[in-house]
């Protein structure tokens, strides 16, 4: 597989050069953001043989927060302490592969730039996944937002039956939580909690820089586990949070990611306008 960009490099953790084997696919912004938003399928995945999960990272971690031991790092050294990273999480969650493409956070918000948009049509026709994790719309960051503009626009540009049967858009900056519960999707991540621990806490040059994303991913899966019924004990210990975005590559081709999660927003504004009069009257 042809990559355009010459930084981008294909890591193997258990040696067995199979991209083929993949049935979940994560495609993220930063090292790290797989972690957070995709541990449904590292633990889908997770000490079989008959699911595999592959992670895409798109940037280069040079634009990485640093601090402590970090402190004085270039970006050159950051960019590099970053891929260790990635490679260390890769071979702790059992991935079939760890994609690392290399390019610049301005390189993938550029709308014009197809480089990213071909490499991602190249990854999934090569792994033809059933599932892809990627970020949602309504994230907050920048490159987050990009990515998975670039992502919806590849997986369109491909024939249908290269298209993946589920494609989720998850949390990582600002929750799912304002989602009503009947159209957000739940994934159940209690399993192997030593496993989730360890594939985030292995990014120590953000933990250690001042950005406590272990704590974090956690705390965001306990929460979405204990608050998601009001009127009803607990049914799992931790829980992600994720938008079905399917109909964007299915029956939906003409609708923009905007318009797609925008229903979403009104059916939430419905939802606490609603409320808010029943109980007013």
């Amino acid at each position: 597989m042809k990559l355009n960009n010459k930084n981008a490099e294909v890591f193997f953790p258990d040696g067995k050069e199979d991209l083929k084997r993949t049935t979940h696919l994560a495609i993220s912004a930063h090292h790290d953001d797989i972690e957070l938003m995709a541990m449904h399928g590292v633990l889908e995945c997770f000490g079989r043989e008959d699911k595999w999960f592959t992670g895409v990272v798109t940037t280069d971690g040079a634009g990485s927060p640093r601090d402590d031991l970090y402190a004085d790092f270039t970006d050159e050294q950051m960019k590099a302490v970053r891929i260790v990273e990635q490679k260390k999480a890769a071979f702790v969650g059992e991935y079939a592969a760890q994609l690392l493409l290399g390019y610049t956070s301005k390189e993938v918000k550029d709308g014009k730039n197809e480089k990213v948009i071909e490499d991602y049509m190249r990854i999934i026709e090569e792994t033809a996944p059933e599932v892809i994790y990627t970020h949602n719309p309504a994230d907050k960051h920048d490159t987050h937002c990009a990515v998975v503009l670039r992502v919806v626009e590849a997986l369109r540009r491909l024939p249908a039956d290269k298209r993946p049967k589920k494609l989720y858009g998850c949390e990582v900056w600002r929750d799912l939580d304002w989602i009503n519960d009947e159209e957000k999707t739940v994934f159940d991540v209690s399993a192997h909690p030593n496993i989730s621990a360890a594939v985030i806490s292995v990014f120590d040059s953000q933990i250690c820089g001042g950005k406590r994303y272990d704590l974090a991913a956690q705390c965001r899966r306990t929460a979405n586990a204990t608050y998601f019924a009001s009127h009803g004990v607990d049914q799992s210990n931790a829980l992600n949070y994720g938008v079905d975005m399917t109909p964007l590559i299915t029956t939906d081709l003409s609708v923009s990611p905007f318009e797609f999660i925008e229903g979403y927003i009104d059916s939430f504004k419905r939802d606490v306008r609603e409320r808010i009069d029943r109980l007013t009257k």
